[in-house]
């Protein structure tokens, strides 16, 4: 099977699913301002300035991998939390580029197992030098059950078209994730709270980005048979309020930043939270 790599638009071939390049939503330009009625036009360049306005420059490699979407979500994070978010964003992403560029899964498992093995390791014992594994230190306790993740992840790495049990999988251990999120940061929200929204955010995200018909109409079929309503998380989680209100705008298929409507929607949740 072929995908793409997001950095050079060439095709390998690998076992994995067959990926489109990074999703692509409308930018945060200049004409795209002028386009829109005055009141969305504030909306937008609130958006702007908040994708612009991070205290997290020196991790700007790892916030140059996330897509926009999560970029902007995370600029609603409370200042002390932004690295956590960050360090869930960004090995997220550093998973998807493992299956992304795996050309045989073999060693996208020993690549993957790497990663299960440093999650559970002692400070002490883990290989200084990355900075994904420092920023990680910020999830404590909870480090460890980033290892859902992981395994969500691998179950993505057979051959096209997945059956729908393995977008279950890798959409439960995106949900896990975030449910140890709302531990480690808002003890006050039910993790079953965050890992619904977590579940709801990894279908759609996952279907907008899979080039596969099938894994794609599965994934959507999935999603529609969710609870999408507004889950019941703390100020602490408003990026995750975000990502699922986003999710929920293109469960139909649109793609999560699918126009003006979606970056007014995001810069409303991220203000005021409704």
């Amino acid at each position: 099977m072929s995908i793409i790599t997001p950095n050079d638009g060439q095709e390998l071939q690998s076992s994995a699913p067959a990926w489109l390049p990074p999703f692509q939503p409308v930018g945060l330009t200049s004409d795209l301002v002028e386009e829109l009625s005055l009141p969305a036009k504030g909306f937008a360049l609130k958006a702007r300035k908040a994708m612009k306005t991070t205290d997290l420059l020196e991790h700007d490699q790892l916030l140059g991998a996330l897509p926009p979407e999560q970029r902007l979500a995370l600029a609603y994070a409370r200042g002390e939390d932004k690295a956590v978010f960050l360090g869930l964003m960004a090995l997220d992403a550093r998973l998807a580029g493992i299956v992304r560029a795996s050309r045989e899964p073999l060693l996208a498992q020993l690549r993957l197992a790497w990663w299960r093995e440093q999650l559970a390791a002692p400070a002490g014992q883990r290989p200084a030098g990355e900075p994904l594994l420092a920023l990680l230190d910020h999830w404590g306790e909870e480090r460890a059950a980033l290892a859902a993740l992981v395994d969500g992840w691998e179950a993505l790495l057979g051959e096209a078209p997945l059956a729908q049990e393995l977008l279950v999988e890798f959409a439960q251990g995106r949900a896990a994730a975030c449910a140890a999120l709302a531990r480690r940061l808002a003890p006050a929200t039910d993790p079953q709270e965050a890992g619904r929204a977590g579940r709801n955010w990894a279908l759609v995200d996952l279907a907008a980005r899979v080039s596969h018909p099938d894994e794609r109409i599965a994934g959507l079929h999935l999603a529609q048979g969710l609870d999408w309503s507004r889950p019941k998380l703390g100020r602490e989680l408003r990026p995750l309020l975000i990502l699922h209100g986003l999710a929920r705008g293109g469960r139909g298929g649109e793609g999560m930043m699918s126009g003006p409507a979606s970056l007014i929607l995001a810069v409303r949740l991220g203000l005021f939270g409704i």
